[in-house]
């Protein structure tokens, strides 16, 4: 049995995975899910201060903290940056890195090159304007609906994510990952593609090539940005099956 550690995405806590790490504990599996430092109920000791490096040292703080071995990393969205770093600071702990709609940064690499120049200053002009020059509020639900990041969530759902969303601190958007160190040749790589990334991987971009290759395995789930909460049990088979 798998022993998985739950990295959210940007907004987000452990509760996002909390149906998902269930599903996984009911198969047997260990799952301990992570908030990062600024975010959920972890949001006080979040700061200006609060950056890339912040988010790194608490993966790697917990792994070793609890003695965990034989980890199976998982990465959703804005987590890709800093668990491509922890990945490469936890030697053979590591057994597994997952990624969950994301891919991993190339060290140089910020959250806001994803992003066209004029959106990035867009930001910056949200976090000055309404997140007290370091906190970045999460889109309202018109804008995340634009693309199919929505796709699978109901009313409900939708608005559990806005509810309980807590403003990223936005250092871990413009700090550039320090380190991304290889984990090593005999860590399993595994992408996990929904409906938007699931597009650009089959448009053959360069840049993401390498990740329809081998030593990659691809999974693919028809749902939106969010597929633990908006299919918890589905990504939890898929995770089964990627470590069986």
């Amino acid at each position: 049995m798998a022993t998985f550690v739950l990295v959210p995405g940007a907004w987000l806590g452990a509760w996002a995975w909390e149906e998902t790490a269930r599903a996984l504990q009911e198969r047997g599996h260990t799952a301990v899910a992570v908030t990062l430092t600024g975010l959920a109920e972890r949001a006080d000791l979040g700061g200006p201060q609060t950056d890339l490096d912040t988010h790194v040292g608490d993966i790697a703080d917990l792994v070793e903290g609890r003695d965990l071995r034989g980890v199976t990393l998982v990465a959703h969205s804005y987590a890709a940056a800093p668990v491509t770093a922890a990945a490469g600071r936890l030697g053979d702990r590591l057994e597994r890195v997952v990624y969950v709609d994301s891919a991993p940064f190339a060290e140089g690499m910020c959250m806001l090159d994803l992003m066209p120049p004029q959106a990035a200053d867009q930001l910056r002009e949200q976090v000055a304007a309404f997140g007290d020059g370091w906190r970045l509020p999460m889109p309202p639900v018109d804008v995340l609906g634009m693309s199919s990041s929505l796709d699978g969530l109901d009313e409900v759902q939708r608005e559990q994510l806005i509810a309980r969303a807590t403003p990223q601190p936005f250092g871990t958007y413009t700090q550039r990952l320090t380190e991304a160190g290889d984990p090593g040749p005999g860590v399993d790589r595994v992408v996990i593609a929904c409906h938007d990334f699931t597009g650009l991987l089959d448009a053959g971009i360069p840049m993401l090539a390498y990740l329809n290759q081998p030593p990659w395995r691809r999974f693919d789930l028809h749902t939106g940005h969010w597929p633990m909460l908006s299919v918890p049990v589905e990504l939890a088979d898929v995770l089964n099956a990627a470590v069986s």
